[in-house]
């Protein structure tokens, strides 16, 4: 039976200490989704800003960003391990996952960044810049507090899909929790893989509701009276 699988899976000394063991996995899983997020909003968060703040050319960059995602994960994962392999990196690196989760993150930070710095009211761009503010400040001080609700939310969409997909890291050898279900499978232990698709799954619904908690956090009051 599956839960007397998953009973002796839980019991074995190996799951929760050594290099396998579910606090290394899950500490490996955080740790390459919250680079892959990094990453993508160091790439995505300062175009996005100047291209909402011009309120010009976002159009065909959200295009050419969103080719990302008509492209499955597994065909970048792939196409990214043959490419280090031509380059002689070694494919047992988390290089390929991480490339592969940036160009999955990279989409929703990137529109959502735009569309809520458009969806700022001129009027209150106009007034700000009648006020004296440069334009550096106008960006920092009104249009990206304003629209931090919806740059937030392109945050979690992002956070929450890298999760979910770094589990294919471990189909090129990498760790995560994503191992637990390819060495399942491997194995033929359904216990293992029940074990990791719940660990996956839960740290993901956390960060669900962390973010939504910041995004509300960070909502402006007067933003939140209105709504």
């Amino acid at each position: 039976m599956i839960w007397d699988q998953v009973v002796e899976f839980l019991q074995e000394p190996s799951t929760w200490s050594g290099p396998n063991s579910i606090p290394v996995r899950l500490l490996q899983h955080i740790w390459m989704s919250v680079a892959a997020t990094v990453v993508a909003v160091a790439l995505m968060l300062p175009l996005a800003l100047w291209l909402g703040h011009r309120r010009r050319g976002a159009e065909l960059a959200g295009a050419v960003v969103n080719i990302g995602r008509a492209i499955p994960s597994f065909g970048i994962l792939v196409l990214t391990v043959m490419l280090l392999l031509e380059l002689g990196v070694s494919v047992l690196s988390p290089w390929p996952v991480l490339i592969a989760l940036i160009a999955l993150a990279a989409p929703p930070i990137f529109t959502n960044t735009i569309a809520g710095v458009q969806g700022v009211s001129h009027a209150t761009v106009e007034a700000a810049r009648g006020m004296g503010l440069t334009e550096q400040q106008l960006v920092g001080r009104v249009e990206v507090p304003l629209s931090s609700p919806v740059i937030i939310e392109g945050f979690r969409i992002s956070f929450v899909q890298v999760i979910a997909t770094a589990t294919l890291g471990a189909l090129v050898t990498w760790g995560g929790l994503g191992r637990y279900i390819v060495d399942g499978f491997n194995q033929q232990n359904n216990g293992m893989i029940l074990v990791g698709a719940v660990l996956v799954a839960l740290l993901a619904v956390i960060a669900e509701v962390s973010l939504t908690l910041l995004q509300r956090a960070a909502t402006p009051k007067g933003l939140r009276i209105g709504r």
